[in-house]
């Protein structure tokens, strides 16, 4: 399954952009106003991925928008999908080398940037092109996808605003300027444990299911077709054991019980009453705090991987959880 993609056309059709020749015109200046104040040298890797915030988003994005392209991660600690798509973002900011930069924002600290940029859930991943915003798309993407997107955004940026990126100084990564970047995750193969995991589901060991997921995504953490048969083992393996009747008696008899609204979302998810699972969430969540604000957030965040980011009800549901949230 593929996550709901924001604007794989919008990065192509640059040309559309209002004044696209204006700001190639003050990106030029830019660089050389930078080059005759004896700026714009070589940086270590290390600087390829920074934290921003909103003090610095002016000298830290806008302003370096100018040399190169700037990705801009927004993310929270409690967002799960955020912890995979973080690191593989950082990763491929070290093996582009330079060709593009990487803002990391944390939108808890930052909320502002968050409500000026319209972010409706985490992750989403913008860029910043000579002082253009451009949503580029949203959710725990594949590597693929993202490289694609990351292939036409420097495109973009060179043809049409005369961006060649920054230059990296190899001597700075480590010794005899090997550059120390993180190690290559294996690719697999995962057949054998996936269609294990597959017939383990289709014999209601689900335990044995759940098991083989995670050993895929021990070697390859953002393997979709895992995170989906994980989360779904996980979804079958909590309901096989459930009474329906007593636990929709609970949730409807017990509204501020949290762990019974949990269960009753999770029954409703099996029965395909996604809509239902998602608002009983939601609402579950804008009406506790602390502990039971958290797990309720966490099982919607979990139910969500079972349908899949891309889909319109997920998005949806996303939109009114950070409504909730913020």
């Amino acid at each position: 399954m593929q996550p709901r993609n924001m604007s794989m056309s919008g990065v192509v059709d640059l040309a559309a952009v209002k004044a696209a020749g204006e700001a190639k015109e003050k990106a030029e200046q830019a660089r050389a106003e930078t080059a005759r104040q004896g700026g714009g040298g070589a940086v270590p890797p290390s600087a390829l991925v920074i934290d921003v915030d909103e003090a610095g988003f002016e000298r830290d994005v806008l302003q370096r928008s100018a040399e190169v392209p700037v990705v801009i991660d927004f993310w929270a600690e409690w967002c799960e999908p955020c912890k995979q798509l973080g690191p593989l973002l950082e990763r491929l900011a070290q093996e582009y080398n330079g060709r593009f930069l990487l803002a990391k924002v944390d939108v808890d600290a930052n909320q502002m940037l968050m409500q000026q940029f319209g972010i409706q859930g985490i992750p989403a991943v913008f860029a910043v092109v000579a002082g253009q915003a451009l949503p580029l798309f949203q959710g725990a993407a594949p590597e693929a996808q993202i490289r694609q997107t990351l292939d036409q955004l420097i495109q973009v940026g060179e043809e049409r605003f005369g961006l060649t990126g920054i230059a990296v100084d190899a001597a700075a990564a480590g010794p005899e300027g090997a550059e120390q970047g993180p190690a290559e995750v294996p690719a697999g193969p995962y057949d054998a444990l996936l269609e294990a995991a597959v017939r383990a589901l289709d014999a209601n060991d689900f335990a044995g299911a759940v098991q083989a997921y995670k050993n895929v995504l021990s070697d390859d953490p953002a393997n979709t077709e895992a995170k989906l048969g994980l989360a779904q083992a996980e979804l079958l393996s909590r309901v096989r054991d459930m009474d329906p009747q007593q636990v929709r008696n609970d949730a409807a008899e017990k509204p501020g019980d949290v762990a019974a609204q949990i269960a009753a979302a999770d029954l409703d998810l099996v029965g395909g009453h996604v809509e239902d699972a998602f608002g009983r969430l939601v609402e579950t969540v804008r009406r506790n705090f602390g502990d039971d604000r958290d797990a309720a957030r966490l099982r919607l965040l979990e139910l969500f991987e079972v349908i899949g980011p891309e889909d319109p009800r997920v998005v949806a549901a996303r939109t009114a959880l950070a409504r909730v949230l913020f």
